[in-house]
């Protein structure tokens, strides 16, 4: 794998990144992420998902050993040790830290920082403009009692379980339920209806990561004069939807047309979803130009 990875300070390829095993983020999965993406080479709503993070590991009480502007200025020397013109993919994971086989957090009294970046060549455009299919897998999401999904978390089997389930079942995505039978999220992505000419989406209580992108298709959605909000949603609900899409960082706005044998609205892709694709990507561009 092609990339360049900041480790405590440190900046190597990626053969030579090395994180000890006594880290708790893994050993036991304690840590938080989060997932960013460049446009003209310049990270893309860096702010809201370095909040997201803060949240996150105050969620877990695990301490934030940088502020902002040091991040970005790890996140910048790492990008410029990368090289390269193509767009980035750029993942900070904050975890525990180094310490003794214990649960107590007193075991690990230094945070691990790690910035992970490779070049980011997007989806393929047949995605965007084709629409892709998902699955309704059998992977529940976890309960919000048992782990808190407001917790961009870096234990991520319930995630990867419900991904393997839909790819082994040809889907490009999973559209997971909670434990009611509801319609969450996505394995990688929040899941959007649009009926009637109204955007709708979960609402965060149902059991979901709150995403940034999901944040900013809901206001941009609002700025084109369409009707939003959040419902709960059935899979009978998502069958009998005009359109569907997913948003994430590295999904942009992209189409849904089928979910398992069934298709979507027309089996391509809506006029809504496209105008905010369109919106989106433009709000992108304009703040690579600002910068």
């Amino acid at each position: 794998m092609h990339a360049t990875v900041f480790v405590n300070g440190r900046i190597t390829d990626a053969r030579d990144a090395v994180v000890s095993i006594f880290d708790h983020g893994f050993l036991y999965g304690e840590g938080v992420y989060e997932t960013l993406r460049t446009y003209g080479r310049r990270p893309f709503l860096f702010g809201p998902h370095v909040h997201r993070l803060r949240q996150s590991a105050a969620l877990m009480a695990l301490d934030v050993p940088f502020t902002d502007d040091s991040l970005q200025a790890d996140v910048d020397r790492t990008l410029a040790a990368h090289g390269g013109v193509a767009e980035a993919y750029i993942r900070i994971l904050l975890t525990r830290g180094v310490g003794e086989l214990s649960y107590s957090p007193a075991a690990c009294p230094v945070p691990g920082v790690v910035i992970i970046v490779k070049d980011f060549p997007g989806q393929p455009e047949r995605t965007f403009t084709e629409g892709i299919g998902v699955a309704l897998v059998s992977v529940r999401r976890n309960h919000p009692e048992t782990l808190n999904p407001r917790i961009k978390s870096n234990n991520l089997l319930n995630n990867a379980l419900a991904m393997q389930e839909a790819l082994r079942r040809g889907a490009e995505e999973a559209l997971m339920q909670n434990l009611a039978g509801e319609v969450v999220e996505c394995a990688q992505a929040n899941v959007f209806v649009v009926r009637g000419g109204e955007v709708i989406t979960p609402p965060v209580d149902a059991g979901l990561l709150p995403g940034i992108t999901r944040e900013c298709v809901l206001t941009l959605a609002r700025e084109a004069g369409y009707a939003c909000r959040e419902a709960r949603l059935t899979p009978d609900d998502v069958f009998a939807a005009d359109e569907a899409f997913i948003t994430g960082t590295t999904r942009e706005v992209t189409p849904v047309v089928r979910v398992d044998d069934r298709p979507i609205g027309g089996g391509v892709p809506g006029p809504v979803t496209r105008t905010l694709l369109a919106r989106l990507r433009a709000l992108a561009s304009v703040s690579a130009s600002a910068g």
